[in-house]
């Protein structure tokens, strides 16, 4: 019986931009545009999940069942240590919903107002379950997303925000950094 994941052989025949070792992709993920994705090394995405666009994917690494990362011509870049949960969508592009254009991939760009930017998921992130995250964010370093918020704004470092839109309602500990430097060194040792 064939695994859920691609076998590394099966990986390396891909036209991924660039891809590490030690990377779990389902079988059942959806990848578009692999020539502008680039993968880090320990990496998993699980079923159902859709990349699209522009993304570049640190290392240790996970991506949840059902999430959606749309990058456009812009990039999503997850850095190192970053987990995405179930059903979380990240726009690098979305339209102008305010009523002043026309939307959606069927009408021709010059009666659209499309916004693209950057999104940036800084090291140790976490985004909790059924969130979104709008065009132009840049979640700080250790930054916890809590389940179904909206994040329209930039983060602070080291905090939780919840809500929709997301407001920080604390700050978070830094004690995983000395995990994280033993890990690494037991990790690269191998």
């Amino acid at each position: 019986m064939k695994s859920s994941f691609y076998t590394p052989a099966e990986l390396k025949k891909l036209p991924f931009k660039a891809i590490g070792k030690d990377v779990l992709i389902s079988r059942y993920a959806r990848i578009y545009g692999m020539k502008d994705i680039e993968i880090g090394s320990n990496v998993r995405i699980d079923d159902f999940c859709l990349l699209s666009g522009k993304i570049k994917i640190g290392n240790h690494v996970h991506i949840s069942a059902f999430a959606s990362l749309c990058g456009g011509d812009k990039r999503i870049v997850l850095e190192d240590f970053v987990n995405i949960s179930e059903k979380v969508v990240i726009f690098a592009k979305t339209d102008d919903f305010s009523g002043a254009t026309l939307t959606n991939p069927t009408i021709p760009e010059k009666y659209k107002n499309v916004f693209e930017a950057e999104v940036i998921l800084k090291k140790h992130a976490i985004v909790g379950v059924g969130s979104s995250i709008l065009p132009g964010v840049i979640l700080g370093e250790g930054t916890v997303i809590g389940a179904k918020s909206f994040v329209k704004k930039s983060t602070e470092p080291w905090s939780v925000y919840a809500g929709a839109p997301a407001k920080k309602i604390k700050d978070r500990k830094k004690d995983l950094l000395e995990l994280e430097k033993q890990f690494l060194k037991e990790y690269n040792s191998r």
